[in-house]
Parts: C-alpha cells; sequence; structure tokens
C-alpha cells in the first residue's frame, strides 16, 4: 500500500500508471480484494461458534464500510489544501494517493498486533479443498466472479465518471454521495443479520440484491440528478446486505481448516473477473453518456441472483462443522 501511494502519487503519464495499476494493491471498487482478505475471513470464522458467525462478519463490514465511507467525505480533501495553498488541483489530486499510502502504515501497525496462533482448537489450515467441498466451493466460485464482473461495470470509480458526465458534478460532491451511501450500506449489514435468521443465508442474498439492481438500473434512466441521488442512497441500502451473509455462507459450507482455501478461491477469480470490466465501461462513457455500464451491471447482477437461488436454496449451512 505504501509504495502504491508513493507511485501512484508521483507518476502521471499512462503507460507507468497501467502497471503500478495491475501490480499493485489499488483497485477501482470499494470493496476489499486484498490478499489478506482469505486469511481475515478464516480467522474470524474460527474465532466464534456457527450461530455468531453471520453477526461476526456484519460488524466486521460494518466497521469497514464506516471507515471507507470516511474515506469517501475526505475524497476532496486534497485539492481544498492545495487550493488553500495555491497549488493545482491536480496537485491535490495526486497527493491523495499519498494519504493512501500512509494508512498502509497505519495497516502495519494494525496486523503487528494480531495473535500469530490460531483463535479456536481448528485442525491446522489445509491449502486444498476436500472433494466433499471443492464442487460447492468452485460452483460458488463462479456464480460470485458472475456477479463481480457485472459489479465491474459499476465501480465507484466508474459510476463517478458517469455523475461527472452525464450531470456534470464535481469530485467534492460525489464524495459526499459516497459517504453518505457508506454509512447507509454500513448499517444495512446488522438488518441482514436478522433477515438471514428468518429466511436463510441464500434467500437474504438474493432477495435484498435482486431489488437493488432493479434500483441500479432505475439511477442509469433518472432524468434529473437529485432524483438519480436519491435512488443511489435506496440501492445504497439493499446493495451490501449479501456481503457478510455471502462470506458467513461461504464459511459454512467447508471444515474449518479449508476456510482459508475457501476463501480464497472464491475471491480471487472475484478480482479477475472485475479487471476488465472498467476498460469496456469507461470506452462506453467515452462515446456516450448514456449509462450502459450500469444496466449491464444490473443484468449481470440479476442472472447471478437467479442462478444462486437455483442452486443453492437446499445447500443448507453445516453448522456442526463448528
Amino acid at each position: 500500500m505504501l509504495s502504491t501511494g508513493i507511485a501512484l502519487g508521483s507518476v502521471t503519464t499512462f503507460v507507468p500508471l497501467l502497471l503500478i495499476s495491475i501490480i499493485t494493491t489499488l483497485n477501482p471498487s470499494a470493496g476489499d480484494v486484498s490478499p489478506f482478505l482469505p486469511i481475515e475471513q478464516a480467522m474470524l470464522s474460527n474465532s466464534v461458534t456457527a450461530d455468531q458467525r453471520t453477526s461476526l462478519f456484519a460488524g466486521y463490514n460494518l466497521i469497514g464500510s464506516l471507515v471507507g465511507a470516511l474515506g469517501a467525505l475526505c475524497a476532496g480533501l486534497p485539492v481544498l489544501i492545495a487550493r488553500t495553498l495555491d497549488a493545482a488541483d491536480q496537485t491535490g489530486r495526486q497527493s491523495a494517493f499519498v494519504f493512501y499510502g500512509l494508512a498502509g502504515l497505519l495497516s502495519l501497525i494494525l496486523y503487528s498486533q494480531l495473535p500469530r496462533a490460531p483463535l479456536s482448537n481448528t485442525a491446522p489450515l489445509r491449502r486444498a479443498l476436500s472433494p466433499r467441498s471443492r464442487k460447492t466451493v468452485l460452483t460458488l466460485s463462479a456464480l460470485f466472479s458472475l456477479d463481480s464482473f457485472g459489479g465491474g461495470f459499476a465501480t465507484q470509480a466508474i459510476f463517478a465518471l458517469w455523475m461527472l458526465g452525464r450531470f456534470d458534478m464535481s469530485i467534492e460532491s460525489l464524495g459526499a454521495l459516497f459517504f453518505g451511501a457508506g454509512i447507509i450500506s454500513a448499517f444495512s449489514s446488522l438488518i441482514a443479520v436478522r433477515i438471514s435468521q428468518r429466511i436463510g443465508l441464500v434467500k437474504t442474498m438474493v432477495f435484498t440484491h435482486i431489488p437493488a439492481s432493479v434500483l441500479l438500473i432505475l439511477v442509469a434512466l433518472a432524468p434529473h440528478v437529485s432524483i438519480a441521488i436519491a435512488l443511489f442512497l435506496v440501492r445504497a441500502f439493499l446493495s451490501q446486505m449479501d456481503v457478510p451473509v455471502r462470506t458467513s455462507y461461504v464459511m459454512a459450507v467447508v471444515q474449518p481448516e479449508e476456510r482459508a482455501a475457501a476463501a480464497s478461491i472464491t475471491n480471487v477469480p472475484r478480482s479477475l473477473a472485475s479487471a476488465l470490466p472498467p476498460l469496456a465501461a469507461g470506452w462506453m462513457l467515452d462515446q456516450t453518456t448514456f449509462a450502459w455500464p450500469l444496466l449491464i451491471c444490473a443484468a449481470c447482477k440479476i442472472i447471478y441472483d437467479l442462478l444462486l437461488l437455483k442452486m443453492f436454496t437446499d445447500v443448507a449451512p453445516d453448522n456442526s462443522t463448528d
């Protein structure tokens, strides 16, 4: 993270920026696709019982969303500081990457405080899945990749680019919008826990995700900026409810010692699947201000939800693995 911040803060030509983006840690979405994620998920799962797992990941997602929302709110701060110092706006935008690098140093301090020993008396972590778990995890990985592929057409960066072109919003206003959306989506994770206790994990993922995709379509077709913002904020309430539930479900359908491998297999392809769509989405928005990327995103996500519901409604979490 530190090297990424320094590199992006000092380079302005396209080819070096492209190479830095490929090999370092920054991603165009607001989600966490870091190499830390599988180990974090496995450690957290092995620290609680089955009935606590979804609540734990809801809290995990809540904290991440709140801090991410705070970062979005501060997105315009470097530009304001640059203007105060009579520097160019571009200088302020580049300095934002330096703050990202400094956040890496803070992360280093926090990670150093984690226990080195396992948090529970589970068997040693496996690098590979058992035959019993492999088919389930690979199928989930393919479905999650479809979801992530669609999401790549409507990352925060792409959505911001569309709002800039369609409604001429400022970066400061977009930062405030993403802050509000982040706050709303953060607390929705807690509601997702209660819903999952009533209707199950898979149905919670699907029945909150499909309405969010429908709202994204309405955002794309909104005739006025105020309508688009209102619909986007309503969508924020639903769009992230599936995140803690999805993680909890993956951790529940495998043995405790397989959780790190399962998390890697379901997260790494998701990251790869989301890599190419921003390129296509950027080209589309360069041709027209119509929200084709948002519509493609919504279509992919609805297909994913319907497939997930059909294939996994009857695959219950094996809570006995705890």
